[in-house]
């Protein structure tokens, strides 16, 4: 077992795990941060996409013990109280899902894109997320969502 310490949506945490437990696993079975989902295992898909030190990672590709010291921001860890996210908010706008799967990890991709470039073009945008993976909604939507988003004030909103 190795100890860890790490800052989940702002809250301090300190653990035992095993040195080969995945973060994602860590979020979900140790702190119940459920949004954060487990897709493909692989790194293939970008469902599991959360926020080290302000920047994107695939949890599924990154161990717990990776994370300690550092702070994870998840899904869950986005949003001020009942006010959504900004980007989270475009994409409810703009009907940017469907069956929601890889919703948590566009946002946490898009949030990450949009700190990198706050007025990306449309294939800026299709490039920013080219890691994330949706079988639903052949990413239209996905894309005005961040276009949106993209508009929106985020200077003031958590990320």
């Amino acid at each position: 077992m190795a100890r860890i310490s790490v800052k989940v949506d702002g809250a301090s945490y300190s653990d035992d795990v095993e040195p080969r437990m995945l973060l994602v696993h860590y979020l979900r079975e140790r702190l119940g941060k459920v949004g954060t989902v487990v897709g493909c295992d692989t790194s293939n898909c970008g469902a599991c996409t959360v926020h080290l030190d302000g920047r994107s990672v695939k949890s599924c590709n990154v161990l717990a013990v990776q994370a300690d010291g550092h702070e994870v921001t998840t899904i869950e860890g986005i949003s001020s109280g009942e006010e959504l996210h900004p980007v989270q908010e475009a994409f409810r706008e703009c009907h940017a899902l469907q069956c929601g799967y890889c919703t948590p990890g566009m946002i946490m991709q898009a949030i990450d894109l949009l700190n990198e470039n706050p007025s990306p073009s449309e294939e800026g945008i299709r490039h920013g997320l080219e890691g994330n993976l949706c079988r639903c909604t052949g990413y239209h939507n996905i894309v005005k969502a961040v276009q949106k988003a993209a508009g929106s004030d985020l200077e003031g909103a958590q990320q």
